[in-house]
């Protein structure tokens, strides 16, 4: 026996219900028709413009768009068709006005949210400012490295170019790594930080002794943190140390237990910085500076020092400039 139950009531489906599932905000409007109302009113709202513009589509249809979206440039667009962006209340807007092919059609206005896509272009800018920025050092050294390799010299003295080669070789072999997974998430790990010293000191050997820099490097600590990513630290800020300082001028490296964390300062002699804290911005560098820079070095220090969970800053010391981070300690090594 076959039961019959009954039906409940529902609410009919409206034939452009599709309109609705749209992620973009789409006004369908068209010519008023009488001449208290010579301009256009809109005919339809969908979902996601109803969220947008804070009305629902019954209260917004019949009204002129003035009403409604509130934006002469809107306005205007929809009068003559077209493209633009618009910044509102800090979210990108992208508007296309569609006009119809009669003046009994209905137009559309289209208007999709593109912040997220702006942010990814903006990151994207970014992280290519900040690849350009890395790529300069073990391009500037592998240069070096080749230029006096076009020279007779005893062996033990070319073996000693070659090694520093192959030292730039490999940076730029971990930087096309990074570039290639987009900046892969720190694998940290436990060592002493003499060991990153060590690499430091290598690899900047050769500035160093261009410049006449006497290099030192303070107590020894275990530590946690990436050690490619502490090496690219130190290497901005010694080199910044050694750019910037007087030459001859010894460029220091401290440490010093902090409970859970270790502070490494880098010293130099240079002139006062007056303004700490926005030199640390995108594109910024000091007022004294001077040559060709990208203004991406303490951008990329503080940007790496927070990404493992530290603070990056600089100060006056007595006669000198200290810029400081800080990374996880670990006990058990302090002061060796």
């Amino acid at each position: 026996m076959t039961v019959s139950l009954p039906r409940s009531p529902s609410v009919p489906e409206r034939p452009d219900h599709w309109i609705d599932a749209l992620p973009q905000a789409v006004v369908l409007y068209c010519a008023g028709g009488s001449q208290s109302q010579p301009g256009h009113v809109i005919q339809r709202l969908n979902a996601s413009a109803a969220r947008l513009w804070g009305v629902t589509d019954d209260r917004a249809r019949g009204r002129p768009l003035m009403e409604v979206l509130r934006r002469h440039t809107l306005e205007a667009l929809c009068e003559r068709g077209g493209e633009l962006e618009l910044d509102v209340s800090g979210r990108a807007l992208r508007c296309q006005a569609l006009l119809a092919s009669s003046p009994q059609g209905a137009s559309a206005l289209i208007v999709e949210d593109v912040t997220d896509h702006r942010r990814r272009e903006a990151e994207l800018r970014e992280a290519a400012a900040i690849l350009s920025h890395e790529f300069r050092t073990p391009v500037a050294g592998l240069r070096g490295v080749l230029e006096a390799l076009e020279y007779q010299m005893p062996a033990e003295m070319q073996q000693n170019f070659v090694r520093q080669g192959l030292q730039e070789v490999e940076r730029l072999a971990r930087l096309v790594e990074d570039l290639a997974v987009g900046f892969r998430p720190t694998r940290a790990r436990t060592f002493p930080i003499s060991e990153a010293f060590a690499r430091a000191q290598r690899l900047l050997a050769q500035d160093a002794a261009l410049t006449d820099t006497p290099l030192s490097f303070g107590e020894d600590h275990l530590v946690r943190a990436d050690p490619d990513k502490l090496l690219q630290v130190l290497l901005n800020l010694v080199e910044n140390a050694m750019k910037y300082g007087p030459r001859g001028a010894e460029v220091c490296v401290e440490t010093r237990s902090m409970g859970s964390f270790v502070e490494v300062a880098v010293l130099d002699s240079g002139k006062s910085v007056p303004d700490t804290e926005n030199i640390f911005k995108a594109h910024t560098r000091g007022a004294s500076a001077t040559g060709n820079g990208s203004g991406m070095g303490l951008y990329i220090v503080r940007s790496v020092v927070q990404g493992w969970g530290g603070q990056a800053w600089a100060e006056r010391r007595g006669e000198r400039n200290a810029f400081c981070f800080t990374l996880s300690g670990v006990a058990g090594m302090a002061g060796m």
